[in-house]
């Protein structure tokens, strides 16, 4: 579940987030491998608008490191979405290293994308 900090002496953006995906098929669902630098789908109630900052700290199974990442709002899945998909946002990741880092954590965990087979995901 995503906790929402107020970031000190700014206004409502960018917003911190800090998120702990501790199993496997959260991530799966959460990871978005179509952006070229990767993404992570975020569950929040919290309106947000395409190309908003985010500033992440994730955490992912039992990896101990926490992996901030400076993040923009690439996808907005709305309230009452079509297939009863949970609100929430996608956020893709920089192009820098510690992004680099975090998804090939995570494909080490998840192995190749397209192995997995097209289970439904928050995303697509």
């Amino acid at each position: 579940m995503a906790t929402h900090a107020p970031t000190p002496g700014a206004t409502a953006r960018p917003s911190v987030i800090q998120l702990a995906i501790k199993e496997k098929p959260a991530l799966y669902a959460a990871f978005i491998p179509y952006f070229p630098e990767g993404g992570i789908f975020i569950p929040t109630g919290r309106d947000y608008r395409l190309g908003d900052d985010v500033y992440l700290l994730l955490t992912v199974m039992d990896n101990p490191q926490r992996f901030p990442i400076a993040g923009k709002v690439a996808w907005i899945t709305p309230a009452n979405a079509a297939g009863n998909k949970t609100q929430g946002i996608g956020v893709r990741f920089p192009s820098d290293e510690k992004a680099k880092q975090l998804r090939q954590v995570i494909e080490d965990i998840l192995g190749p994308v397209g192995e997995a087979g097209m289970r439904p995901t928050h995303t697509l």
